[in-house]
C-alpha cells in the first residue's frame, strides 16, 4: 500500500531535522565570528588624520651626516638586506626609494647578506645607487643549512601538507631557512658584531614620504626597541604549535615575562576568534617584519636567546612554517615593555599587497589611509586596531 504524500513529506522533514540535530552535536566545533571577521566592522584608519613627525628632539641632516668620515653624527646602525643576486633590479628599486626619501640625507651604510657570494654586477650597481658605504656579506653555512636535528623525511611530508593547505612558500626549503635565519641568526653574523640598530629593507618595497630626521637617533634617544609600520594577522595553519611551544617556554622561564608586556595583544581572541582557536591560543597578530627598525640588543638578550633556542629545537621552522614575523612579534609582545615599540606612522611604505600611507604633505605616490589595493577581504588582515586598543599609537 502506497504511503500518502503528506506522510512522506513529514517523514522526510523528520529525517532532515534529525540529521541537522546530530550534526549540531557531533559535527565539527564552530567558533563564533568576531568583529574582525567581517568587512562591516572595519575601524576608521588613523592614517586618514593629518600626520606629522614624532614628538621630541629630532636630529636633522644639517651637519655631521656627510659620507664617510664626515658622518660624525651617525650612530652604529645599518640598512640591512637579505637578497639574492637575481633580485638586483628589485633591490635597486627599493634603494632608490629609500635613498630619495631618507638615506641620501643621512648616509647610513648598507649591509647586504646572501647565502652565496654576490656578483660583481650586484656590487657595482648597488654601490652606484648610494653615496653611503656598502658591505657585502656571506652567510656562514652553519647559519643557513638545515640543522642536524631536523628529519628530512618529516620535513618533506610537512612541506607537502603545507602546500595542500595553500600556505604560501610552505614547500620551499629556502623560505624555511630564511625564516630561521631572520628569526635568530642574522644578528650573530660577525659583520654586525659592533652594530646596534638596523633598518630592514627588502627588494621591491616602496617608500613614499620624505623623512627628515635620523630614524636611528630617534630610536636611541627615546629608548625604543622596535619600530613597525604594518601589523597583520598570520595564517594560523602555518603556526599551530608556535604558541603551545611558547607556553612551554614561559612555564620554564616565567621570569622573562615583562610586567608591561603586550600579552593581551598576543592572545586576543575577541577580534578574530577563529584565528586564535586554530593557532591554539595565539591571536596570530604580528608586526610585518619586511619593515623593521630595531635594536639588536633585544635579540642578543638572554631571554630572546633562550626563546629562539627553544623554538629552534622544537622544529617548527621546518615542520611548520614559523616565520620571523610571528616569532619576533611574540617575543617583543611578551619580553619587552610595550611602550618601547613604536608605530612609524609617518613613514610611507608598501610591501605588496599592504601599505602604510600617512596623510602628510611629505608623502606622494600612495593614498592616505589605504591599507591595500588588493582584494577587499585583505582588509580583515589588519591587526593595528588591536595594537591601538591594547597598547596605543606611540
Amino acid at each position: 500500500m502506497a504511503i500518502a504524500r503528506p506522510i512522506r513529506v513529514l517523514a522526510l522533514a523528520a529525517i532532515v531535522l534529525w540529521t541537522f540535530f546530530l550534526y549540531q552535536i557531533f559535527g565539527p566545533e564552530r567558533t563564533p565570528k568576531g568583529p574582525g571577521d567581517t568587512l562591516k566592522n572595519m575601524d576608521r584608519d588613523p592614517n586618514l588624520d593629518l600626520t606629522g613627525e614624532p614628538e621630541g628632539v629630532l636630529w636633522r641632516a644639517d651637519k655631521g651626516y656627510g659620507p664617510g668620515s664626515e658622518g660624525t653624527a651617525r650612530i652604529n646602525a645599518t640598512l640591512l638586506s637579505l637578497v639574492r643576486n637575481e633580485e638586483l633590479d628589485g633591490m635597486l628599486q627599493a634603494m632608490r626609494d629609500l635613498e630619495r626619501t631618507w638615506n641620501s640625507k643621512f648616509n647610513y651604510p648598507w649591509t647586504f647578506f646572501n647565502d652565496v657570494p654576490f656578483t660583481e654586477e650586484f656590487k657595482r650597481r648597488t654601490q652606484a645607487a648610494t653615496k653611503a658605504k656598502c658591505n657585502y656579506e656571506l652567510i656562514p653555512k652553519e647559519h643557513w643549512e638545515i640543522p642536524s636535528w631536523i628529519d628530512e623525511e618529516i620535513f618533506q611530508e610537512s612541506a607537502r601538507i603545507l602546500k595542500e593547505q595553500d600556505i604560501q612558500y610552505g614547500d620551499m626549503k629556502s623560505y624555511h631557512q630564511m625564516c630561521r635565519w631572520n628569526s635568530g641568526l642574522f644578528y650573530k653574523h660577525p659583520a654586525l658584531a659592533n652594530t646596534q640598530y638596523y633598518w630592514r629593507v627588502e627588494p621591491k618595497v616602496h617608500f613614499f614620504c620624505d623623512v627628515d630626521y635620523d630614524v636611528f637617533r630617534y630610536m636611541s634617544d627615546n629608548n625604543k626597541t622596535y619600530g613597525f609600520t604594518i601589523n597583520l594577522y598570520d595564517a594560523p595553519q602555518s603556526i599551530p604549535s608556535l604558541w603551545p611551544e611558547t607556553v612551554k617556554f614561559l612555564a620554564q622561564h616565567p621570569e622573562y615575562l615583562h610586567d608591561e608586556s603586550a600579552m593581551d595583544w598576543v592572545v586576543d581572541s575577541k577580534r578574530r576568534p577563529t584565528h586564535n582557536s586554530k593557532a591554539n591560543g595565539y591571536s596570530t597578530c604580528h608586526f610585518w617584519s619586511n619593515f623593521e627598525v630595531a635594536d639588536m640588543s633585544f635579540w642578543r638578550s638572554q631571554a630572546y636567546e633562550d626563546y629562539f633556542n627553544h623554538l629552534d629545537r622544537a622544529g617548527g621552522f621546518f615542520y611548520e612554517r614559523w616565520g620571523d614575523a610571528p616569532v619576533h612579534s611574540i617575543a617583543l609582545g611578551l619580553f619587552e615593555d610595550s611602550s618601547k615599540i613604536h608605530w612609524f606612522r609617518d613613514i610611507g611604505y608598501q610591501h605588496i599587497p599592504f601599505f602604510n600611507c600617512p596623510n602628510s604633505p611629505k608623502c606622494k605616490g600612495c593614498i592616505a589611509g589605504r591599507l591595500t589595493d588588493g582584494e577587499a577581504w585583505l582588509m580583515k588582515e589588519d591587526c593595528r586596531p588591536n595594537w591601538f586598543k591594547y597598547v596605543g599609537m606611540g
